[in-house]
C-alpha cells in the first residue's frame, strides 16, 4: 500500500484551477444562455430595447471580451460612460486571465495524466475531484441564501473600484444584464465544475478497476 502523498494536494490544485477555468471559458462564451435569458427575464420589457438590438449589443459585448479581440468596445446601439467602458476593460482582462489559466493547466494536466497513466497510479484522479467539488458546492450554498450579497463580494474582491456600479442613464447596457443572468451564469459553471469532478471519480473507479491498482491509505481513510 503506497500512502497519500502531498503531491496529490499539488495535482488536485491544477485540476481544480483547470476545470474552473474552463468553466467559466465555456459559460462565458455560451450565448445561448443568454438568449434564453432574454426570453425568461423578459429583459426586452426591463430594458425596453427589441430582441434583436439586445442581441447585438451582447455580442457586441461579449466579441469584445475575448482575448483574442483587438479593439476599442463599441456597443452597437447603446451609450457607455468612461466608467462603464474602463470596467469592461477590466472584465475582459479578468476573462483573459482565465484564459491564460485554462492553457497552463491544461498542459500541465495533460503531462500529469501521461505521466500517472505510464505508472499505473490513478489515485490522483479522486483527490482532485473532490478538491474540486469542494469549491462549487460551497459556493453554491452561499449563492442560494443570498445571491445578493455573494453578488457584491464577488466585484469588491475582483474589482478595486465602484465602476461596476452602473448608471442606466449613462450606461444602459446595465439594463439587459440583469443580476438573474449572472446567477444563471454562476450555476452554469458551477455544474461544469461538478460534471469534470464526477467524471474525474468514474475515471478512477474505471481504471482501479481495470488496472487491478491498490488505492492509497491516509490513517484508515482509503483514497
Amino acid at each position: 500500500m503506497r500512502r497519500f502523498k502531498i503531491t496529490d494536494l499539488a495535482y488536485g490544485i491544477i485540476f481544480t484551477l483547470l476545470f474552473i477555468s474552463i468553466a467559466v471559458v465555456i459559460t462565458v462564451n455560451f450565448r445561448p444562455l443568454y438568449y434564453m435569458d432574454i426570453k425568461l427575464l423578459d429583459i426586452e420589457a426591463s430594458s425596453g430595447l427589441d430582441e434583436l438590438t439586445i442581441r447585438e449589443n451582447y455580442d457586441a459585448l461579449i466579441d469584445y471580451s475575448s482575448p483574442f479581440f483587438r479593439g476599442e468596445l463599441r456597443f452597437p446601439s447603446l451609450d457607455a460612460s468612461e466608467s462603464g467602458l474602463q470596467h469592461f476593460a477590466e472584465v475582459k482582462d479578468i476573462f483573459t486571465g482565465f484564459y491564460i489559466i485554462a492553457l497552463i493547466s491544461l498542459i500541465a494536466g495533460i503531462a500529469i495524466i501521461i505521466c500517472k497513466s505510464r505508472n499505473r497510479d490513478y489515485s490522483y484522479l479522486l483527490v482532485s475531484a473532490i478538491m474540486a467539488i469542494v469549491l462549487p458546492l460551497l459556493l453554491a450554498l452561499f449563492i442560494a441564501i443570498d445571491f445578493d450579497t455573494a453578488f457584491v463580494i464577488f466585484h469588491k474582491i475582483f474589482f478595486r473600484n465602484d465602476y461596476w456600479l452602473f448608471d442606466p442613464v449613462t450606461d444602459p447596457v446595465i439594463t439587459i444584464l440583469p443580476a438573474e443572468f449572472f446567477m444563471h451564469c454562476a450555476i452554469m459553471i458551477i455544474l461544469i465544475i461538478v460534471l469534470f469532478s464526477l467524471l474525474f471519480i468514474l475515471f478512477y473507479f474505471r481504471a482501479r478497476k481495470h488496472s487491478g491498482i491498490k488505492y492509497r491509505k491516509i490513517k484508515g481513510l482509503n483514497l
